[in-house]
């Protein structure tokens, strides 16, 4: 069953929400290209309490196995659903009764045609919807990322606050985090195996994570998240990241940490009245770069989604 915390989340989860007049929706994302999908291999993680992280190309799963039914958080790229598939069958025969959308990127909700199809409910923050239905751009490179058909869309979702998800016994609470990665991230929180999936707002790769400012996303929403992951765990707490190895606490803080520089650093240039070329050029993040960047254009990439961050509102 889904619990909602208002009223308002109830009927948001009834809007169609549809693409541009006449838009043809493409039965999946866009995969990366030059990947050999064939090769890709699954590898499971078990977490405990019968719950496990999932591995393979693209963003983190989350399985929860409940008496009856499997909660699934994250479905990774279309061209490995039925290995993922395969993956969960080893792990349980049972349905997989939701499907969870932590945001709308590709690498996250490629999947979920072919898992709605065997009938699992896809459940996510209204503005995942949205961005699926109406199709998206980059703000670094300016690239169109089309619709999304009509079976790939989120069936139930919510507007504000949070949500439970209950499937055999397993319960999940799915709560908003504003402005942050998108401005639609939901991170996930079992609280029976003291599990916590984060979504892209967090990357245990030691890495900067993109943070999409043209679809919402800003530095300070990241930095929220990361406060109410802190706050919300523990020293046993098992954090399923975007991307990356399983993380703890510790983990947590030292992402913290980057963010907080980049922003207090690149806020003060902005205030300045210093332009995204000329903050670019000043290179004010170059000792954070030799650590969390792969390469120059990666470093830039991060300089100028934190600049944008102040000038999305």
């Amino acid at each position: 069953m889904i619990r909602a915390t208002t009223l308002a989340a109830l009927a948001a989860a009834a809007i169609l929400v549809t693409g541009p007049a006449g838009a043809q929706a493409p039965a999946t994302p866009p995969a990366p290209p030059m990947i050999d999908w064939a090769a890709i291999q699954i590898k499971t993680t078990d977490l405990g309490n019968k719950t496990y992280m999932l591995e393979g190309q693209g963003g983190n799963i989350t399985i929860a196995v409940g008496s009856d039914a499997i909660i699934m958080v994250d479905g990774q790229f279309a061209p490995l659903s039925e290995k993922i598939k395969a993956a969960i069958k080893a792990i349980s025969p049972l349905p997989i009764r939701y499907l969870v959308n932590t945001h709308y990127h590709g690498d996250h909700t490629g999947g979920n045609d072919n898992f709605a199809r065997d009938g699992a409910v896809i459940v996510a923050h209204d503005n995942i919807r949205v961005r699926l239905a109406a199709g998206t751009r980059n703000g670094l490179t300016g690239a169109l990322v089309p619709p999304r058909a009509p079976e790939a869309l989120p069936k139930q979702t919510y507007a504000v606050g949070a949500i439970t998800i209950e499937a055999g016994g397993r319960q999940a609470q799915l709560t908003h985090i504003a402005n942050a990665h998108t401005d639609g991230d939901t991170w996930v929180y079992f609280a029976d195996a003291n599990v916590l999936s984060t979504g892209d707002t967090f990357n245990n790769l030691k890495r900067y994570q993109n943070i999409d400012f043209a679809n919402g996303g800003d530095v300070r929403g990241m930095i929220r998240a990361i406060d109410t992951y802190i706050k919300a765990s523990n020293d046993t707490t098992k954090i399923v990241p975007g991307h990356g190895p399983l993380a703890t606490k510790a983990d947590l803080t030292v992402f913290r940490d980057m963010l907080i520089t980049s922003r207090d650093r690149i806020e003060k240039l902005v205030a300045e009245g210093k332009s995204e070329q000329e903050v670019v050029e000043m290179k004010p993040l170059a000792d954070l770069d030799a650590t969390w960047s792969n390469n120059a254009q990666h470093a830039i990439g991060h300089t100028r989604n934190v600049y944008n961050s102040f000038k999305r509102l």
